[in-house]
């Protein structure tokens, strides 16, 4: 009972656009950075060269990555789908480095 209403407050749209709101900002910064970081690190691995040479490009991407992922996740229109775009890509990102770990191995 208690997860529905938790669940309908966070699925209703907010009546003014005006306002992004604590909790989508939130979303957005954390979930931003969570993401882009994991995102980074599967691309550490991905990149065909040792770590040391390959970390070049992650680390300069990192602050473009976040940004956009931070105002994906911000411009959602709910708070519902605001944490859902902070959690899904992060679950698929850690999923995916540890394929690519222990798959190097």
């Amino acid at each position: 009972m208690i997860f529905k209403n938790i669940y309908k407050t966070l699925s209703t749209p907010e009546k003014s656009g005006r306002r992004i709101g604590l909790f989508r900002t939130l979303c957005a910064i954390f979930g931003g950075l969570i993401v882009a970081y994991l995102g980074m690190t599967l691309l550490v691995f991905l990149i065909p060269t040792e770590a040391s040479k390959s970390i070049t490009i992650p680390l300069m991407l990192n602050t473009l990555a976040w940004a956009v992922v931070a105002l994906w996740i911000s411009i959602s229109p709910t708070k519902w789908i605001a944490l859902l775009r902070s959690v899904i890509p992060s679950l698929i990102f850690a999923i995916a480095i540890t394929f690519a770990y222990y798959g190097s191995k």
